[in-house]
């Protein structure tokens, strides 16, 4: 894979990290009273977040195939379940584990695929 393709790639992962932080955003909102400070303040900084995504995932499919930027779309599941067991409390069981698992091997593989077609 070439460096400028690994380094979207990467661009993409961490903006993915960042998308992720809307969820716990919309969490700690649907905890708060509806239109009080909190909820506005949470629901405001969710706003943000996703107005920044877009203007990157715009970025990531300019330089990337669409098909690359889409399968590697699918870490977002893999991060509610890092933020959901670390600052939700949410048990971590097996089956979410192995999902995770799957889903990291998914998109290696689906990368890996990838170049194997530009060749």
């Amino acid at each position: 894979m070439g460096y400028k393709k690994m380094k979207w790639i990467l661009i993409t992962q961490m903006m993915l990290f960042f998308y992720s932080a809307g969820g716990i955003c919309s969490k700690l909102a649907a905890r708060e009273s509806f239109l009080s400070v909190r909820f506005v303040l949470y629901y405001g900084v969710l706003l943000l977040i996703l107005a920044a995504y877009a203007v990157g995932w715009q970025q990531v499919i300019k330089h990337l195939p669409l098909t690359t930027a889409y399968a590697n779309k699918a870490m977002t599941i893999v991060w509610g379940i890092v933020w959901g067991a670390l600052l939700f409390g949410e048990r971590l069981t097996v089956g979410k584990i192995a999902g995770a698992a799957l889903v990291i091997t998914g998109v290696i593989l689906f990368a890996g695929a990838d170049h194997e077609s530009e060749s």
